[in-house]
Parts: C-alpha cells; sequence; structure tokens
C-alpha cells in the first residue's frame, strides 16, 4: 500500500537478559520471554479481536491452510479459544528492540480540475514507463529486494526524481488534483487517502507504485538546519513549518525527497482500512508495517510500547500486513491508527522505541 515515512530510523536487537528502557518501566528487570504465553501483558489482549485481522491475511504462502482452517473454526468473541490457538500453534521469536511510528489515513480536499488554490498539486497515477524489477527471483541473496527505474537504449536506468516529476518528467496520468500540495506530500507519505471533492463526493486513493528513489525524510532535514527542535518534530509540527514559510519554501524542501509515490483510484467500504501490502484491508491498530526482509507478511507480531497521546501502555496482538519505503531493519515497525482526527494526532505523534515478538507457526 504505502509509500515510504517521515521521521523514521532502523530498529536493533536485543539478545538473551534485557533490561530495555521501556520494558523496565513496564515490567521490571527481567528475563525475556521464552514463549508465547510469557509476553508482557499477553493476557490482557482481546485476542479475539484481532483474530478478524489475522484471518484477512491468513493464506499461503504467509501461513499453512490447516492452521488458518483451524483459526477459522474458532468461536467468535472467544478470547480464551484464541489465546490457547496462538499460545499452542505458535513459538517466540524476539526481533529486538526498534522504533515504532504510526500512520493512518488522512482525508484532504481536492477536484477533478486544477482547482484555483494558491499551491494546487496533481495526484498522479502509475506511469507506463515505470518498471518494478523483484531482485528475489534473480539471486536468493537478494530476496525481499526490489528496485524501479525505466528502460533507456536497452538497460534499466533511474527513474526521475520528485523534482523531475513535477516539473513534468513523466507521462504519469493525473488522477485528481489535491488544494494543497503540503497535504499532497503527507498522503505520498501515508501511502493512501480519501480525497473530498467540491460536491461531497468522496474518491479513494491507494499506494500504486513509486519512483524507486531513496527516502529522505524532511523532518530530519529540519532539524538538522535548526529550523524544528529535534525532539519536536513530528508531522504536525512540519505541516505548521510547511505553511508558515509559504509555497515557493515548502515546494523547494518536499523537493529535497527524491521519492515519489504514484496513486490509483480503489473501491472501498467507508468502513474498511486501506489495502495494505499483503492484498487485504488493514486494520486501526491491528495492522503493521514492516520491513517483510525480516517478518513475512501476515505474520502475527507482539508490540510492547506505550500510547503517544496518553503514554498508557500499549501490548497488543498486531499483524504484519503492510510495508514502507522507509521500514527497514528486524525490529522497525509502522503502526496503523486508522482514520479521522484521533488517529491523526496519534500517528502523527508516534515515535517510540518498542519491542517487537513475531510469533512464527509451531513446526
Amino acid at each position: 500500500m504505502k509509500g515510504p515515512k517521515d521521521i523514521r530510523a532502523r530498529g536493533g536487537s536485543v539478545p538473551g537478559l534485557f533490561c530495555a528502557g521501556l520494558l523496565a518501566l513496564l515490567a521490571g528487570c527481567a528475563q525475556a520471554p521464552q514463549k508465547v504465553a510469557e509476553l508482557p501483558g499477553w493476557g490482557e489482549d482481546r485476542l479475539s479481536e484481532a483474530l478478524p485481522a489475522f484471518l484477512a491475511g491468513c493464506r499461503p504462502p504467509a501461513l499453512p491452510e490447516p492452521l488458518c482452517a483451524e483459526a477459522r473454526a474458532l468461536p467468535a468473541g472467544d478470547d480464551a479459544a484464541a489465546r490457547r490457538f496462538f499460545e499452542t500453534r505458535f513459538t517466540l521469536r524476539a526481533a529486538g528492540e526498534g522504533l515504532m511510528t504510526g500512520y493512518y489515513e488522512p482525508e484532504l480536499r481536492g477536484a477533478l480540475e486544477r482547482p484555483a488554490t494558491a499551491d494546487p498539486a496533481p495526484l498522479r497515477g502509475r506511469p507506463a514507463d515505470l518498471v518494478e524489477v523483484d531482485l528475489g527471483a534473480f539471486s536468493g541473496e537478494l530476496r525481499g529486494k526490489r528496485v524501479a527505474g525505466k528502460v533507456e537504449g536497452g538497460r534499466l536506468v533511474p527513474y526521475p526524481d520528485r523534482a523531475a516529476i513535477e516539473a513534468g518528467g513523466s507521462p504519469a496520468p493525473i488522477l485528481l488534483w489535491a488544494e494543497e500540495a503540503a497535504e499532497k506530500f503527507f498522503l505520498q507519505i501515508q501511502g493512501s487517502g480519501r480525497v473530498v471533492l467540491p460536491d461531497g463526493s468522496v474518491r479513494r486513493l491507494g499506494y500504486a507504485a513509486a519512483n524507486g528513489r531513496a527516502y529522505v525524510p524532511i523532518g530530519r532535514l529540519l532539524a538538522d538546519r535548526g529550523e524544528i527542535p529535534r525532539a519536536k518534530v513530528s508531522m504536525q509540527s512540519i505541516l505548521a513549518w510547511l505553511e508558515r514559510v509559504g509555497p515557493e519554501r515548502a515546494r523547494a524542501l518536499m523537493d529535497e525527497n527524491p521519492s515519489y509515490v504514484f496513486f490509483r483510484e480503489r473501491a472501498a467500504r467507508p468502513e474498511e482500512g486501506p489495502v495494505g501490502s499483503q492484498g487485504v484491508p488493514l486494520t486501526p491498530l491491528r495492522s503493521i508495517a514492516v520491513d517483510r526482509s525480516h517478518i513475512p507478511l501476515g505474520r502475527p507480531v507482539w508490540i510492547v510500547a506505550k500510547h503517544p497521546v496518553t503514554g498508557a501502555p500499549l501490548r497488543r496482538l498486531v499483524l504484519a500486513q503492510d510495508t514502507g519505503g522507509a521500514i527497514r531493519g528486524e525490529a522497525r515497525a509502522d503502526l496503523f491508527w486508522g482514520w479521522g482526527e484521533a488517529a491523526r494526532e496519534a500517528a502523527g505523534l508516534m515515535k517510540e522505541r518498542a519491542e517487537v515478538f513475531v510469533l512464527d507457526p509451531a513446526n
């Protein structure tokens, strides 16, 4: 589904005994859990509420069919049955401690024709000349690695960067127009969203492709230049800066991120989340984006973090159902918060250290 995310970094693993800051606060210094039932907060989560999200992506090759059939037979709303299923059918793998950020499905104003606003921005579809290559098809050592580009003279070359595409250097068709370039930029970061047209109708856009360029977080650039204190960098503070400096400076900064996301229109029910990289609708607070070279899509994952707004413990079962251009590393994750103002606030503020545990099918 998604394009790359802002304000993100690679997490590292922590083997053996640990007294990591977050777990020390929540559970004290203790030996790392060896079994699913020993996970911190395991008995507190309503696992029956996670089961629909699990079933949505439970299919080969992510998980074996007999396991999925057993899960489908579990009684709805039965937390004890769901708990026994995960405890007996999965083994635990500690991915370590890493950075956990958040994302949401934004809603912005747009139009079918170029709007008469100060800084309108086109929302483009996938260009016909974009070529995506799965390098794992050529070498097992490159499994999970992908590149994108275009063919010139019989050779694959890098695709134009953001500035060149915005200047018309791509045949990408214009699907819609966003009223504000900054809102479009963050729509590309989130990877999908809802565009409200002047007549009140809604068009839903989903991730179609990216130009393959490395993602440069503009939040980090602003912090490095002293424009925003590093501890204050968030989606909200970046948007405020872009609005304050005006369209010309804002566009120049956004162009320093060469990565570019293309969209496609998607039909979806309003109560459903956007479709993630696994091809299933994302579930608020139950779906995460991961680095699939470390965590296969469809795999259950236990996270130990804290709520970015309330500070309360956030310990729950989530599903690896999405990816992101800047989600790299064994314990790096991005939590989907849903849509609406509360989701926007939490996703924009989330930048937490988290412990990540992967539930692998038992042999």
